[in-house]
């Protein structure tokens, strides 16, 4: 089992900061990758940037790139950037958003999510193969981009910079549908959340028919399945559920629509469809503080790690058993204590 850092208050908090002292602990604990996050806030790029300006060895990765914040050369410019500044120890993660963000905040149309998502790996990969100048011709994306409302002075072009036709791409998804997609198409797979006891129907399978398909660019043992994990040392497991509520209940009940929530249609998958509903009854009427309290503990529970040293060592044999089964491959943790790196690296590294 790899262990990365996930820095998710790049993506939510008012106020964004890097623990760039806790990045270098778990750069020197050994640590696989550090992860800069974005939302409707701070940028990924900038934050992944600064990273590897601060460290010398651990992977930087964003987890992740929006696609409907830059188009896919843009995407592609910036991999090429970060990859040659930090001597090729980036990862390029990407993620199509929701439609709330893509389209209440990019203004661009959230249609055929995962249409999108193959044709902008596509030529993202035509980008940085650098062996012709870059066609497309799809539903979302034509380069060159003529008709209507164009000079038709476009032309194909080829980066003038040198790449890395071996750049890694992860794609964040949790649906049946995007998961299928990530191993057709993709490196590795960003997962929100996980429950170690509870991937074969909800994860595995999918992967699974993603990789045999016959346009499958990789197979599972290339492949690397990424979990985000919060990991506290606590006395005050209660506690520390009671100010994790808010956030879940942000993500079942807010990330998204009524109709269409990615979140809350893994959770229910996870079987947890009476409480989806009524948190999500409860938080988009406005009433907030009563959907946090419907979050369910078992769920913080069986997706985080909580609890005094022991308790947490208890509670890693599921992770420790989806590695061995070839289920998981690494976990994202998501915490500013440096006895939990401590902890974690004792324990999986």
């Amino acid at each position: 089992m790899k262990l990365g850092l996930g820095l998710i208050s790049t993506a939510f908090s008012a106020h964004p900061t890097l623990n760039i002292e806790r990045v270098k602990q778990a750069e020197a604990l050994g640590f696989d990758s550090v992860w800069a996050a974005e939302a409707y806030g701070c940028d990924a790029v900038s934050s992944a940037a600064w990273l590897a300006a601060h460290t010398t060895t651990i992977k930087v990765g964003t987890a992740i790139m929006q696609m409907p914040a830059r188009t896919p050369a843009a995407a592609a410019m910036a991999a090429i950037g970060l990859d040659a500044l930090s001597g090729g120890r980036f990862v390029l993660g990407l993620g199509s958003s929701g439609p709330q963000v893509a389209e209440g905040w990019h203004g661009v149309a959230y249609d055929r999510p995962l249409g999108r998502s193959r044709e902008y790996v596509e030529i993202v990969r035509k980008i940085l193969a650098r062996e012709a100048p870059v066609t497309h011709q799809g539903y979302h994306y034509q380069l060159p981009l003529s008709g209507e409302n164009t000079t038709g002075a476009g032309k194909p072009l080829k980066s003038v910079a040198h790449t890395n036709p071996d750049q890694p791409i992860y794609l964040a998804s949790i649906s049946p549908g995007g998961l299928r997609l990530a191993a057709e198409i993709g490196d590795g797979v960003l997962l929100s959340f996980l429950d170690p006891d509870d991937t074969a129907t909800i994860v595995d399978k999918h992967l699974a028919d993603g990789f045999a398909k016959d346009t499958a660019r990789t197979q599972r043992e290339n492949f690397t399945v990424c979990t985000f994990v919060n990991a506290i040392v606590t006395d005050d497991v209660q506690g520390v559920f009671d100010m994790m509520k808010p956030n879940l209940a942000r993500q079942l009940g807010g990330m998204g629509s009524r109709n269409k929530n990615f979140y809350a249609e893994f959770a229910c998958r996870m079987g947890y469809a009476d409480e989806v509903d009524q948190i999500q009854t409860l938080y988009l009427s406005g009433e907030k503080a009563r959907a946090a309290a419907m979050v369910p503990e078992a769920l913080l529970d069986s997706t985080n790690l909580v609890g005094p040293p022991q308790r947490i060592r208890e509670r890693l044999q599921p992770w420790k058993e989806a590695g061995r089964r070839g289920s998981l491959d690494m976990m994202l943790l998501t915490t500013e204590q440096p006895e939990a790196l401590e902890l974690m690296a004792s324990e999986l590294l």
